[in-house]
């Protein structure tokens, strides 16, 4: 009789155990994420926007992880008036500061310029002409042998009337005296081919 009586509480106790399991709330309260507001990384060391007329213009954007100096560069071309789009990428080492476009041979194409520092205080220049719906690389010509004596870097390139000029500072020794002299060198380009004279003051 108790042995029964047992059994009765027993399954009675089982019962409440599962009618209050049922009946909890069962739900597992999710703490509130607040939202996080990230920043937009500029993912372009350099970028320009470059138009030639109105549909029609050229972009050059720069990117590489990194060592500053080294990466890649895109030169783009968009055509809206005739759904025209090119592009080209290219290497680079260095760091470009500027672009800009010209027509410096007068033949109707224009001419894409992009100016980089190769190290420290360095400069040059990569020249694209954009012609037969490519982009063609021109050469740029480095500095002769005489201003490669007492150059010193710091040198700029500057447009003026239509026309690319570059000061090259250079060191002058004269009778165990130095001085710094600027001089001055003007570019021309025909036929896809760049030649340099030095502007006297």
């Amino acid at each position: 009789m108790k042995l029964t009586k047992a059994i009765k509480i027993g399954f009675f106790g089982l019962g409440m155990l599962v009618l209050v399991a049922c009946t909890s709330d069962n739900t597992t309260k999710v703490p509130k994420v607040e939202e996080v507001k990230t920043k937009s990384v500029n993912p372009f060391s350099f970028y320009k926007s470059i138009e030639i007329k109105p549909g029609f213009h050229f972009e050059v954007l720069s990117w590489g992880k990194g060592v500053d100096t080294l990466g890649g560069y895109l030169l783009l071309m968009s055509d809206s008036i005739k759904n025209n789009y090119k592009s080209i990428a290219v290497e680079r080492k260095g760091i470009i500061i500027d672009a800009w476009n010209m027509d410096l041979d007068n033949d109707g194409n224009p001419e894409l310029y992009i100016q980089y520092v190769v190290r420290k205080n360095v400069n040059d220049i990569n020249v694209y002409e954009f012609n037969n719906n490519n982009f063609d690389k021109i050469s740029f010509p480095g500095l002769n042998s005489n201003l490669k004596k007492g150059y010193q870097g710091n040198d700029k390139f500057f447009v003026k009337d239509g026309d690319l000029f570059r000061s090259v500072p250079v060191l002058i020794t004269d009778s165990g005296k130095t001085a710094t002299l600027v001089k001055t060198l003007a570019y021309r380009l025909s036929g896809n081919s760049f030649s340099t004279k030095e502007v006297k003051p």
